[in-house]
Order: C-alpha cells, then sequence, then structure tokens
C-alpha cells in the first residue's frame, strides 16, 4: 500500500497551489476579443441582403454574427409566408432555430417535418432538402453554419 508523508502532502500541496495561482493569473489577464451581442429579427440595425439567385424574390438573409465566406457564421434566413425554397443543399451543417412563422423542411429520404418558433433543427452537410413557409407569419430562421455559407441548387432533369 502506498504510505503518504508529509513530505508528498508537501510536494502535491505546493503544485497544487502553483497551478492554481497560475490559472487565476492567466484568466485574469484574458479578455474578450469582441462584444456579446443580442438581435431580435426586427431589429433596425440588421443590415438585409438577398439570398442566392436560385432562390425567388423576397427571401433575405442577415449576417448576425462572423464573415458568411469565413467558418462559424450565423445568419437570420427571412422568407415570406406562402414561399417556397427551392431543392438545394449546402457545404455545411447547418443548426438552425426558427424564431418567427411556420416552416415544413424536408430532407431527401426523410419525412417532412414542421418548425414552429422555438424549434431546433439540424441539417447535415451536403443532404438536399427543401422548405415551405406556411401561409400566415414570415419565417425567420437562425442559422449557424460550421463552414463558409454556400447553397446549391438541384436542377431536376425532364426527360
Amino acid at each position: 500500500m502506498f504510505k503518504q508523508t508529509k513530505k508528498h502532502h508537501l510536494f502535491t500541496g505546493g503544485i497544487f497551489s502553483f497551478l492554481a495561482i497560475t490559472a487565476l493569473t492567466i484568466s485574469s489577464g484574458l479578455q474578450a476579443g469582441e462584444p456579446a451581442l443580442t438581435y431580435t429579427h426586427d431589429s433596425k440595425e440588421l443590415k438585409w441582403g438577398p439570398c442566392p439567385a436560385f432562390i425567388p424574390t423576397g427571401c433575405e438573409i442577415a449576417v448576425l454574427h462572423g464573415d458568411p465566406g469565413k467558418n462559424n457564421a450565423d445568419i437570420f434566413f427571412k422568407v415570406p409566408d406562402d414561399f417556397a425554397i427551392p431543392h438545394h443543399w449546402h457545404t455545411s451543417p447547418e443548426r438552425m432555430v426558427l424564431v418567427s412563422g411556420k416552416l415544413k423542411v424536408t430532407y431527401d429520404n426523410q419525412k417532412t417535418e414542421l418548425l414552429e418558433p422555438g424549434t431546433y433543427a439540424y441539417g447535415p452537410s451536403k443532404l438536399p432538402h427543401t422548405a415551405y413557409c406556411e401561409k400566415g407569419d414570415p419565417c425567420v430562421l437562425v442559422i449557424a453554419f460550421e463552414n463558409p455559407i454556400d447553397a446549391f441548387e438541384i436542377i431536376k432533369e425532364h426527360k
């Protein structure tokens, strides 16, 4: 059996004290490199821009955080009610929360899911999908992308 000695307690106590002081010193010197942010989907300071060209007029995007051309950007994605979002896919996975409206989302080979405000949804990388904002209120979705934001239309071949 291991016998603890006074010397052992002094050694482990000394290491613990050193680690605790080092951690406090490092954390006290850390400062956030950017401010915390909060937005609502109707915040006046948001700058809304167009969606990719294959999505009909009425679709808008506002960048909430990050650079859309780099990893880890968050956006508001907004479409009017009674609006179909064409078949498409993204390089990045999508982490989404519906803020307003009712949105039906259909991923290829999966059942359609109805998102209501407060619903979280995850869309895997490169999995094609469509969506439809039901009649009533516009649909606003928070989308967090891991990779640079992109969207690729899927065009069905006509025979």
